[in-house]
């Protein structure tokens, strides 16, 4: 274990093309999903969160029912829509960093939505107070609502993102973890291990690890400026 623990630390300092390779493809994956997700569903949360008509409250449990989506079977849905007798099997998604976007932007948007909606649920009651008596129509009053969430949109932003790189089910799926093309930390570790190859398993742990505690800081660094 010490000895594995050495050699982990060793591939980072030394800068490991495999192993920084990895990292630069969840990265790219991780940032573009999670940002993705975030800008359709906090609109759309925001909306939900503030409205008043009839059937919000179905929309509302189904979003909280899709936020609980095992990532496995939204992997197999996308698996079916890329492959070859699937609908979109034309656009060549399949084992591709841009179908592993998409099965996660599944994944992350209804997350998106819901955290957003719950925040804004609370906040409503006064914002339509207040744009009522300023006469601010409904497409200024969204704008204002998502202003006044600001800091919870990050805190957001911020979940999605560490979720995102936890992920290995469907990004599993469908990006099959193709070395040099779709191999994520999250699945590199799975099969270094499998493979016995413990070092470079512990590396990609490790900054896994930092990276998530990373987030983890600055969430809190966030919170703790918008309550002074």
């Amino acid at each position: 274990m010490g000895q594995a623990f050495q050699e982990a630390i060793s591939l980072i300092v030394s800068g490991d093309h495999i192993v920084w390779q990895i990292i630069s493809v969840t990265l790219e994956m991780t940032l573009l999903s999670s940002f993705l997700a975030l800008l359709i569903g906090v609109p759309i949360g925001t909306w939900l969160g503030s409205a008043t008509f009839k059937g919000r409250k179905a929309l509302v449990i189904i979003d909280r029912a899709f936020m609980g989506l095992p990532p496995v079977v939204c992997g197999l849905f996308c698996y079916l829509l890329f492959s070859g007798v699937g609908p979109l099997r034309g656009l060549h998604l399949l084992y591709t960093v841009a179908g592993m976007v998409i099965a996660q932007i599944m994944l992350l948007l209804p997350m998106a939505v819901g955290m957003t909606e719950s925040h804004v649920f609370a906040l409503a009651p006064v914002i339509r107070e207040t744009t009522k008596g300023l006469k601010i129509g409904k497409t200024r009053s969204l704008f204002l609502t998502i202003n006044e969430g600001r800091y919870h949109i990050i805190s957001t932003y911020l979940f999605l993102l560490g979720r995102a790189m936890a992920e290995v089910g469907a990004v599993s799926i469908v990006g099959g973890a193709i070395m040099f093309k779709t191999n994520v930390m999250t699945t590199a570790i799975m099969n270094y291990t499998s493979m016995g190859d413990f070092k470079s398993a512990l590396a990609l742990g490790i900054i896994l690890l930092i990276l998530s505690f990373a987030l983890n800081i600055i969430g809190a660094l966030l919170q703790g400026g918008k309550d002074k």
